[in-house]
């Protein structure tokens, strides 16, 4: 790739554009001759907006620095656009639990991130709607997405990933279980749920492995469905199971489809790409190979495999 023939257009989280190794990042790649243009966020909203302007704008290359919500927000942005004006999208972790990128193996260092976003292949992957919202790595309802919704942002900040944890333990024991109806091609049933993840990637929660199997470009999205336990024992056995992900088991259902419907009595609390809803009657459908990604040419979350640099 010849990087002074494209537009290239760096979109930063407002929260992180003060960052010095982000500074640092994009000053190393302007004196290598590439040019690389700046926008940062200022209010929700933003990223979706300046991302369909990037396409608007006939951006390349737009790289997303910031957490799985700035991402998810970018990504919605996109879906505005027609398939051929989406520009490929990379991504610098800036967010407390980066699950998105942790999963694609994006490095952790901007600089690291940045080239690799310059200069990887461009991989056609699928992304999931729901209603009128699309989302690339996970949706979960329950426990996780109530956990997600309700940790406050000032002990994401102190604790990162393990903020997840720590509010998980201090709030399963008081937990109620969701009553839900599922239905796929080849199924349908109640289910009284502890969690329901649906992925199209592998983590959620600050690096909780949820759907094992999941791969981006493979055309399936991946349903996790654990059951509620009334029980320390069953508890124990529920934590046995996901273990074992992704076999079956007495508390834990693992399969994949390529659309589901959850129908609930009262509105679930759910996640999408960590960024919290309420809904009580999703569609989840997938959109295959709709948006194209940046990422290492050996990524696991990749089906289809790319030439190596």
């Amino acid at each position: 790739m010849n990087a002074n023939r494209l537009i290239l257009r760096l979109l930063i989280n407002g929260k992180s554009a003060q960052s010095p190794a982000l500074r640092e990042a994009v000053e190393a790649v302007r004196e290598q001759g590439v040019r690389l243009e700046v926008q940062v966020t200022w209010e929700a909203g933003d990223a979706a907006m300046l991302a369909e302007r990037a396409g608007e704008d006939g951006v390349s290359r737009l790289i997303v620095a910031g957490g799985d919500g700035t991402v998810n927000e970018a990504v919605n942005g996109l879906m505005r656009l027609s398939r051929d004006a989406r520009p490929a999208l990379g991504m610098l972790p800036m967010g407390t639990a980066n699950d998105l990128a942790t999963g694609l193996g994006i490095p952790e260092e901007l600089k690291a991130a940045l080239g690799l976003a310059l200069t990887a292949s461009p991989r056609a992957v699928d992304v999931l709607r729901v209603g009128d919202q699309y989302f690339l790595n996970m949706l979960s309802a329950g426990f996780g997405a109530e956990i997600t919704a309700s940790t406050p942002k000032t002990l994401k900040r102190l604790l990162g990933g393990g903020a997840y944890s720590l509010m998980g333990a201090l709030k399963a024991w008081r937990f109620h279980a969701c009553p839900a109806r599922l239905e796929w091609p080849g199924g349908e049933g109640n289910r009284e749920l502890f969690l329901l993840a649906i992925g199209n990637g592998a983590q959620a929660g600050g690096g909780q492995q949820l759907s094992p199997m999941a791969r981006l470009d493979d055309g399936l999205l991946e349903v996790l469905a654990v059951r509620q336990s009334s029980s320390l024992s069953g508890m124990r056995q529920m934590l046995a199971e996901l273990k074992r992900l992704p076999a079956n088991g007495e508390y834990v259902e693992y399969w994949q489809t390529d659309q589901i419907r959850v129908t609930a009595d009262t509105p679930l609390p759910l996640t999408l790409d960590g960024e919290p809803h309420r809904l009580d009657h999703l569609d989840v459908e997938l959109a295959p190979g709709a948006i194209d990604l940046l990422a290492p040419h050996d990524c696991r979350l990749l089906e289809h495999a790319a030439p190596a640099p």
